[in-house]
């Protein structure tokens, strides 16, 4: 499948492709793929740190397909994920990295040494997945790459990467039809993908929503998807502990500099630990300042121990990417992006309202 092109403002930019990098197979297009698909293979799927809806969705969803298949298939996480996930079906072909025990890394290493192929979904550069990284690079195994981020680092065989793509899950549902037929998804796969698709692209409210998103949708409910089962999943399921975390940021945490037409919240590692916040009961807070009338960038900071981890979300043609990738060793999408700092909580405040006079014209366009 070649390059597509779109032409966007007069600049032409990649839509999706499958890239063959110096692979000993001949599957520089979708029928080679499809090929070396055809016979069982030890297959393992990697997401990102902290994977979200997207991440885990598209991965148990590819699962479920391979499985279909005949191959063997086991999905990695490099960290723990929200509780409000756990409903996803096959979960327990998921290994999940853990602090307080070696085990998983353990077995991660031996199913990465040995897997046949590596797909890595949601990410688009091996410091995403931490440790886990070092694994993917050093093994010999085939490394297939399905993203919507922009930049993707070159570390993959093959690619099918599509920054227009308002999910990761929407790509492996295209994927799955190039491969086979949308008729292979089963209802749990479809459940999966659905959830991906829902929440990156913000319940179909966000400006990455196009109709090829609602298609894609539209497909998978008729295959078995329920949205108003998933959304409330997701959406309705939360502990006292994260509605009372979502009361104190708004009550004392979030700040708003109209100068810049910017929110900002901040929360300590004491802060967290004191309404018991477990992974995933911070996403979403950032939400809160950009709803806010007349705010054109939100950001999120946290202390997550081993580093402060920034999320940055904007409206129109702020592009919170640019400003990650500069400032935070982060990046992203133009208006969703996340970063990190290895200052203290109130030192990476500070670093950040010193830069926001570098940006006050574009935010007060």
């Amino acid at each position: 499948m070649g390059a597509k092109v779109s032409k966007e403002q007069g600049k032409e930019k990649p839509e999706s492709r499958i890239i063959d990098y110096f692979c000993p197979f001949a599957m520089n297009d979708i029928d080679g793929l499809r090929s070396l698909l055809t016979s069982p293979k030890k297959v393992v799927i990697v997401t990102h740190f902290k994977p979200d809806a997207d991440a885990l969705g598209s991965s148990l969803g590819l699962a479920g397909f391979l499985i279909k298949k005949g191959h063997s298939v086991d999905v990695i996480s490099p960290s723990d994920y929200p509780d409000f996930l756990a409903w996803m079906p096959r979960k327990e072909i998921v290994t999940a990295l853990s602090k307080t025990s070696k085990e998983p890394e353990l077995k991660t290493a031996q199913l990465v040494a040995h897997a046949d192929i590596i797909f890595c979904l949601d990410f688009s550069s091996l410091k995403r997945i931490n440790e886990v990284g070092d694994m993917v690079k050093q093994s010999s195994a085939i490394k297939i790459l399905v993203d919507h981020h922009l930049e993707p680092e070159k570390f993959a065989q093959f690619e099918k990467w599509d920054v227009s793509s308002a999910s990761t899950a929407g790509l492996i549902f295209e994927l799955i039809k190039d491969i086979d037929s949308a008729e292979s998804i089963d209802s749990d796969m479809a459940s999966c993908l659905y959830a991906g698709l829902m929440t990156d692209t913000g319940g179909f409210r966000h400006n990455n929503t196009t109709q090829r998103e609602f298609l894609i949708a539209s497909e998978l409910v008729r295959l078995g998807a329920n949205p108003s089962e998933i959304a409330k999943k997701i959406y309705d399921m939360n502990s006292l502990e994260r509605l009372r975390l979502t009361g104190y940021v708004l009550s004392e945490k979030l700040t708003v500099l109209p100068e810049y037409n910017t929110a900002y919240i901040t929360l300590t590692g004491d802060e967290l630990n004191k309404f018991g916040a477990q992974t995933g009961d911070t996403e979403g807070l950032v939400n809160y300042g950009l709803s806010i009338k007349g705010v054109k960038m939100a950001v999120l900071m946290y202390d997550r121990k081993e580093e402060i981890k920034l999320s940055f979300r904007s409206l129109a043609d702020f592009d919170v990417n640019a400003l990650a990738r500069k400032h935070f060793e982060g990046g992203g999408h133009k208006n969703a992006s996340g970063g990190q700092s290895r200052l203290t909580l109130e030192e990476t405040l500070q670093k950040f309202l010193s830069i926001l006079p570098e940006y006050k014209s574009l935010l007060n366009q």
